[in-house]
Parts: C-alpha cells; sequence; structure tokens
C-alpha cells in the first residue's frame, strides 16, 4: 500500500474495515502509505502525523540527501508528536522519507494542502516551527532548505511574519547570514 494510498489518493476500491473506507478521499496514497505504520492510533490521528512526517521530510530533502542529524530530528519530532515507541517512530520517518525521494515532486503540494485542512492555525505554525528544527539540525540551513520553508509556509497559508518569527529562532544555522557575516569579517554569533 502505497502513502497516497494509505491517505486516500491512490486509484484502488476501498476495502472494508480500512482507513480507506473512512473520509479520507481527499489524501495521497503517500500519506496513505505512512499513516498504515500507524495502524494503533485513531485515523485522524494518523493522517496528520503521516501528513507532518511527510512534509519534514520534504525540508529536510530539499537539498536531495537526508543528513543523519535531519533524520534523527524528525525521528524524535514525530515521536514525541505521536506518542510512539522509537521503532514506530523510526518506521515512519523511513516511509517519508522514501515517498519524498520518490514522489516528491508530485505530492508535495497535495500533501501540505491536506494539512493545511487537517491543522489549526496553531499546529500550522508549530510544523513550521518543526520545519526550521530539521533544516537547522545539521547547524546549517542551506538557501533551498530556507526556500523550502518558505514554500511550505506558504501552501499552509502563514504570513510573512509567522515565517520570520519561525525562522528567528534559527537565524545562526542560516547559510546565507553566515556567509555575509564572514565576508564582512564579523565572527559574533
Amino acid at each position: 500500500m502505497g502513502l497516497l494510498d494509505f491517505l486516500g489518493f491512490g486509484t484502488r476500491a476501498p476495502q472494508a474495515g480500512t482507513l480507506d473506507t473512512l473520509n479520507c478521499d481527499d489524501d495521497t496514497a503517500t500519506m496513505s502509505r505512512i499513516a498504515a505504520k500507524l495502524e494503533t492510533l485513531p485515523l485522524e490521528q494518523a493522517r496528520y502525523l503521516a501528513a507532518f512526517a511527510y512534509i519534514l521530510g520534504r525540508v529536510a530533502h530539499s537539498d536531495s540527501h537526508f543528513s543523519e542529524e535531519e533524520t534523527r530530528k524528525i525521528q524524535d519530532i514525530v515521536q514525541a508528536l505521536g506518542h510512539l515507541p522509537e521503532a514506530q517512530a523510526v518506521l515512519v520517518v523511513e516511509i517519508a522519507k522514501n515517498e519524498v525521494r520518490l514522489f516528491g515532486g508530485t505530492d508535495n503540494y497535495l500533501i501540505t494542502r491536506q494539512f493545511k485542512k487537517m491543522a489549526k492555525p496553531k499546529q500550522r505554525i508549530e510544523l513550521l516551527d518543526c520545519v526550521f528544527a530539521v533544516s537547522a539540525a545539521d547547524r546549517s540551513i542551506t538557501a533551498l532548505e530556507e526556500g523550502q520553508a518558505r514554500q511550505i509556509s506558504r501552501e499552509l497559508g502563514l504570513t510573512h511574519e509567522d515565517f520570520v518569527t519561525a525562522r528567528a529562532t534559527y537565524l545562526e544555522n542560516v547559510e546565507a547570514l553566515k556567509q555575509f557575516r564572514q565576508s564582512r569579517g564579523d565572527s559574533s554569533r
């Protein structure tokens, strides 16, 4: 079962007693594949967590690479958010990473749009903060990662002020600012 199928975006017919029989018509197969590994959770919580994990994977992979630090940070966030055992969080994150690698170009917007529908404004801001936490996990927020975070912020319907506020905590990790400071000989911060 793919993540899009799990989230209800796949083309297979729903089977009685599966997540697809519930109101998941707007989900992607990518979300479905991830959420299937969260079968012990209520459906809405599994869908939320699947989308959350995918979006974190999306920003981590914006530079076409998942660092060990980024992967661990995503696992920590998913484990805490979902109250999952470590092994289950690891599995969810590995599936999310694989889905991002395979379907990132086509599923990015769809999954973020679904998350926006599921989440309250405060939860969308929390996700953006987690996006920056993942980007900064290796102590380096590249221009590609920052651009992806900005895109996610827009897709979530957040304001520029929300974006700037979330990024402010991680400014010391923004590569463009590091380079600017180095060019000026400014070693502070």
